[in-house]
């Protein structure tokens, strides 16, 4: 016997990704129920045409539950609370957040025996992405619940890639943020080089996206916060080591963002302290 189709949407988590997620959910026909640490949210939330509710009744409602906190150590605080165990049989926990690997494994083996299913579901391509409903999420975790929860996805995104076993999505997350954060710094490097020598460096950015040198970062060049880029780094960081790999680039690349965040996109100023030399 198949299970009936999601008609609730519980979203945990209510800040730039987790509304415009919510926003587009209520548009799809879901019934959304929200909750976030910050009661400031609520307001705003409602206007979205969401409900608000406190964790326990969130959690016994919805057939699915978008979990968008910011960091593993808010996933483990929620675990430690005991969601799993407030959640219904049958519902499906799903990780949008950017976490360990292992974090959502010990999660999901935790929910089987309560009969839940977890899996997670990273997301690419950033703020503007979420608000145009056109983010790339990658899901792992058991097909049938992926088959299931499709619908819910695709709410909000355009591109679903299915990556495997459950925490294979953050794996695939790490390896984009990995090259993200990389390209920032190149595309800073190469510009600023530019600059010097008198180039223009918007007819060089242009140019450059018609070449093997093309990036997103480059693209949207000035747009990004550099929010997540110490976060994400550590994760890398900390799944190289899991894994029994050295990551000589991630581990400079982290040096090095938290260097350029406080004067990013000004090139003018990079490359004005002396750096490490043989």
């Amino acid at each position: 016997m198949s299970s009936p189709p999601i008609r609730t949407v519980g979203v945990i988590g209510a800040g730039r990704i987790g509304r415009p997620i919510i926003g587009h959910l209520v548009r799809k026909g879901f019934v959304v129920v929200a909750n976030d640490v910050d009661g400031s949210k609520q307001e705003a939330v409602e206007k979205q045409g969401a409900g608000w509710a406190e964790l326990a009744e969130l959690a016994r409602d919805a057939g699915a539950i978008l979990i968008c906190v910011g960091y593993d150590r808010d996933l483990r605080a929620l675990m430690v609370e005991g969601l799993i165990n407030k959640v219904s049989a049958g519902a499906i926990v799903v990780v949008l957040s950017t976490v360990q690997p292992r974090t959502v494994q010990e999660l999901e083996e935790i929910a089987r025996y309560k009969g839940v299913a977890v899996v997670d579901a990273t997301m690419c391509r950033g703020g503007r992405a979420a608000d145009a409903g056109t983010m790339l999420s990658f899901v792992a975790g058991d097909p049938a619940v992926i088959e299931r929860l499709k619908p819910v996805v695709s709410a909000y995104s355009t591109d679903i890639v299915y990556t495997g076993a459950v925490g294979t999505a953050q794996v695939a997350k790490a390896a984009n943020n990995l090259l993200m954060w990389a390209c920032l710094i190149a595309n800073h490097e190469a510009l600023a080089l530019a600059q010097r020598f008198g180039v223009d460096v918007e007819l060089l950015r242009t140019a450059l996206q018609k070449t093997g040198a093309d990036n997103g970062v480059l693209r949207n060049w000035g747009t990004s916060t550099m929010a997540w880029a110490d976060d994400d780094l550590d994760i890398i960081q900390s799944m190289a080591e899991d894994a029994g790999i050295a990551l000589p680039q991630a581990e400079l690349n982290r040096e090095l963002c938290r260097a350029l965040k406080p004067k990013k996109f000004q090139l003018d100023q990079y490359g004005d302290e002396p750096w490490r030399r043989k």
